[in-house]
Order: C-alpha cells, then sequence, then structure tokens
C-alpha cells in the first residue's frame, strides 16, 4: 500500500517522520497520516515527495512492479554517472550470488 512504501523508502533514507516532514515543509502528522494509509497526499505532494525520496509516483502509487529508485546526478560528468551505473551493476551481482 502507498503508506507502506513511504515508510520503506523514508527509513532507507534513514529519516524519521520529522525530518521527511521538514523537507516537505508539512507537519509529522501529515507523514504519519500518510504512513498509516489515512489520507493520500494531493498531486502537488506525490510530486514533492518522488523527488524527496528519489522515486516515481508509479512505484508510490504501485502501478509498476519493480522498485526504481533515481539517483540525483545532476552537475556530475558523464564519466561519474557511467561509475555510479558500475557501482548498481556490481550490487546486483552480489545479490544475485546470495
Amino acid at each position: 500500500m502507498f503508506g507502506d512504501q513511504i515508510k520503506a523508502l523514508r527509513q532507507a533514507a534513514k529519516l524519521n517522520q520529522v525530518q521527511l516532514a521538514e523537507k516537505l515543509n508539512v507537519s509529522k502528522q501529515s507523514v504519519s497520516n500518510w504512513e498509516n494509509n489515512n489520507i493520500m497526499p494531493s498531486i502537488d505532494m506525490l510530486r514533492r515527495i518522488c523527488e524527496v525520496l528519489s522515486c516515481s509516483a508509479d512505484y508510490l502509487l504501485e502501478l509498476q512492479d519493480d522498485q526504481k529508485i533515481y539517483i540525483e546526478s545532476t552537475g556530475l560528468t558523464l564519466e561519474q554517472k557511467a561509475h555510479i551505473q558500475q557501482i548498481v551493476n556490481d550490487l546486483k551481482i552480489l545479490n544475485e550470488r546470495r
């Protein structure tokens, strides 16, 4: 569910509800309500959540099966971006071996 997705991404980013709320300029109660599936954020807020948690709206809304998280790479060279992609590929190989 939507709340589970936000909570998992928040925890993966090592943010508590207060910290996420501050990044989104909302109250901790709003984050708590989203995570408990009491309310849904507005479309504008959904966009902001995706930006802060580096994910797609499709992932948050469970419209896609696999988790696609985006890494902000503005300002990096193509070589640096390729290096990051290689790290990701290496981690995938490690996970397959487990």
